[in-house]
């Protein structure tokens, strides 16, 4: 038995309580409803924003981070799941989705943002101890250990094919998309490499908020008193706010004079209002209405020239948003909630119709980044019966020398131009207008007659628009 006496035990470090981070934490929660009740951003980060700016030490710093962390984490959730896939011993799919949200949160602070590497590390290793327990942390410390060791180029040196031998693939990592939306993008936009690039890093960046100033109700030099506030491109009725900003603080906003609407979309309806209709211009309708930015404007113009529009939206309540954005309107206009394929009134009811209807939303991706991991292919199967009924509703409804303005916020050729061309063999009688004389000053329309915006060569969403005349 050895007789050397034993070394005194080192006294344990005592048990420090992680510390409690409330951008981070919001941060995480964000995303944590993105995923478990297939929340949209957009609809949660609001909210949260507004209870955390009640506690006095949450400003409008915080406020900022904590928005870049969501949206920069959702759209680069692809390339993020090719690095930490590379720095983990399992395979991502047996990674508990909190671990993942954690670790993607971690990856975007060390490769998406400007937060020195040890902060980025600390800070989220500190949201693991909170929301995982220390148990996971330390899973979380040495991931993204590994993932510091290099920058995002280096990074996609190694998890991404090479161009050359599989191009789809490379630009769904490099640009975080998933392959198949980047072949139908590819497919819609046509030509070479470098436009489908410049599109896909558009849907990646952030988007200006951009305003609508409704006719009759407010006016774009309102508007442009605000702070940071600069005219739209296109539309005359836009104004943009470049460092973004709260738009509900706006008084125009707030009293429903002025709203919040995409200049691609304010666009689709000034089309089908300039579109020239023969014989009288007194019914109008918009037969999917909701949520009524669209319908808010196209009531706006209608009141100015006396005409009347029916908002119809299917479920009430949307239609309950409808009927609040056209709250105030200067002219008659009507909200019900009906089905635009089994609809209430006469066929030949109407001189101008819209429909904007529902379809996978690729063209907004830059304001709903988690839509393109949520969507499949085979939801083009689900929106293709519904579309072309709507579509057939709406030629149905509008009397001879009337107009019809098919919209949808997808490029996707199943979504656009198919719907069309199949609608018109239904419908001799009806003929496709050219739509592009009625976008004056807005480049690069394409050889129509039909209507393609662009993220990156228009800065709108990904609007599509045809203009269809009934002749018979």
């Amino acid at each position: 038995m050895s007789d050397q006496p034993r070394r005194p035990r080192k006294p344990a470090k005592p048990y420090r309580r992680p510390q409690k981070d409330p951008v981070r934490i919001l941060a995480f929660e964000a995303l944590r409803a993105v995923d478990e009740r297939d929340a949209y951003a957009n609809l949660v980060l609001p909210p949260l924003l507004r209870k955390a700016r009640e506690n006095d030490d949450f400003d409008a710093r915080d406020a900022a981070l904590a928005t870049e962390l969501v949206y920069g984490t959702l759209r680069r959730q692809g390339t993020y799941d090719a690095v930490v896939a590379a720095c983990v011993d399992r395979p991502l799919r047996e990674v508990d989705p909190p671990v993942l949200d954690v670790l993607n949160l971690g990856a975007h602070q060390l490769l998406g943002t400007r937060i020195p590497t040890h902060a980025a590390v600390s800070a989220t290793v500190e949201l693991a101890r909170v929301v995982l327990g220390d148990g996971r942390a330390k899973f979380v410390n040495a991931v993204l250990r590994k993932i510091a060791q290099d920058d995002l180029d280096g990074w996609l040196e190694r998890v991404a094919p090479a161009y050359d031998e599989d191009p789809e693939d490379h630009l769904a990592v490099v640009h975080s998309h998933p392959r198949w939306v980047v072949s139908a993008l590819w497919d819609s936009l046509g030509g070479g490499r470098t436009g489908i690039e410049e599109l896909l890093k558009a849907d990646n960046d952030r988007p200006e908020v951009t305003l609508v100033a409704r006719p009759g109700r407010a006016t774009t030099t309102e508007l442009l008193d605000e702070e940071a506030a600069v005219p739209g491109r296109w539309s005359p009725y836009a104004v943009r706010l470049t460092e973004g900003g709260e738009p509900g603080a706006i008084t125009a906003v707030a009293e429903g004079r002025a709203g919040v609407q995409d200049e691609g979309s304010q666009l689709v309806a000034l089309a089908l209002a300039n579109a020239p209709v023969e014989g009288p211009d007194r019914m109008w309708l918009d037969g999917c209405a909701g949520p009524g930015g669209k319908a808010a404007l196209l009531g706006a113009l209608a009141a100015e020239r006396g005409a009347v529009l029916l908002a119809s939206e299917k479920q009430p309540h949307r239609a309950g948003l409808v009927a609040k954005a056209l709250a105030g309107n200067p002219g008659p206009y009507q909200v019900v909630a009906a089905d635009g394929t089994r609809p209430p009134w006469r066929p030949g009811s109407f001189d101008r119709v819209l429909v904007d209807v529902p379809c996978t939303g690729l063209g907004a991706l830059r304001r709903r980044p988690e839509a393109r991991w949520r969507r499949r292919p085979e939801d083009l199967d689900g929106f293709a019966p519904l579309q072309r009924g709507l579509l057939r509703t709406a030629l149905e409804s509008v009397r001879a020398g009337g107009v019809v303005g098919y919209a949808t916020c997808s490029p996707h050729l199943a979504e656009t131009r198919a719907v069309v061309g199949d609608l018109l063999k239904q419908f001799p009688d009806a003929e496709l207008i050219d739509a592009r004389p009625l976008l004056p000053g807005v480049p690069d329309l394409g050889e129509g007659p039909d209507v393609q915006l662009w993220p990156h060569v228009h800065g709108t969403d990904a609007m599509y628009l045809a203009l269809i005349r009934r002749t018979g």
